[in-house]
């Protein structure tokens, strides 16, 4: 009987360390996913963005472009507009967060 007690006693606490390392590797885990998540997130709403406001800027210039964007929840970082006869191409870049995408649109076929 004796020895049993000893090895329980060398074996004591040792279910609460791995209970802890456990659980710091599951906040770790949740973590990482949260930031990819975040950032897979933004990615989409700034390509939505940039989307809706390169079409914007064809109808109504930057001005509008900027609304769109704005309304969409990214800021207008670049403009440029290239008019060729009757043809309008507008390129946008939008920032949300650390993320930012860039569009095209264009009124010609």
């Amino acid at each position: 009987m004796r020895r049993r007690r000893e090895w329980k006693t060398r074996d004591a606490g040792q279910a609460i360390g791995l209970v802890l390392i456990s659980i710091a590797l599951i906040v770790t885990v949740l973590f990482a996913v949260t930031a990819i998540a975040t950032r897979i997130t933004q990615r989409s709403v700034a390509q939505s963005a940039a989307d809706a406001a390169a079409l914007a800027g064809v109808v109504g210039g930057r001005t509008d472009a900027e609304t769109v964007a704005r309304r969409n929840g990214a800021l207008l970082v670049a403009f440029d507009i290239d008019r060729v006869d009757q043809d309008v191409t507008v390129t946008v870049r939008v920032q949300v967060g650390d993320e930012s995408a860039l569009a095209v649109a264009s009124t010609a076929p």
